[in-house]
């Protein structure tokens, strides 16, 4: 299997709509850009958001076992795609590549 790089790219925070519908918690994110994990075999990196890797796994399985081209050409590298996880008040932007 091929190594994957994961790079957290941006954060977007919508107090608006925190305010209006969360429940505040103390602590929902640790990610930072600039941040980067490095996938062995397909295993969750140890710091890695469980939500967020739910999200990516699908991506980084398929890149792992040599496909890509995801959407017929949506990046123009081929082996990589942008992600944001599933967090509608703070997602986290992803950017994920194959390591040679």
């Amino acid at each position: 299997m091929k190594r994957i790089k994961i790079t957290v790219k941006r954060i977007t925070v919508y107090r608006d709509l925190m305010a209006e519908y969360e429940n505040p918690i103390e602590h929902a994110c640790d990610m930072q850009p600039g941040q980067t994990f490095v996938v062995e075999n397909c295993e969750k990196p140890e710091a890695m958001c469980q939500s967020a890797w739910e999200t990516l796994y699908p991506f980084v399985r398929e890149l792992a076992e040599g496909g890509g081209n995801f959407f017929d050409g949506w990046m123009r590298n081929p082996h990589s795609a942008m992600l944001s996880c599933n967090d509608g008040f703070r997602p986290v932007s992803f950017y994920i590549e194959v390591v040679e």
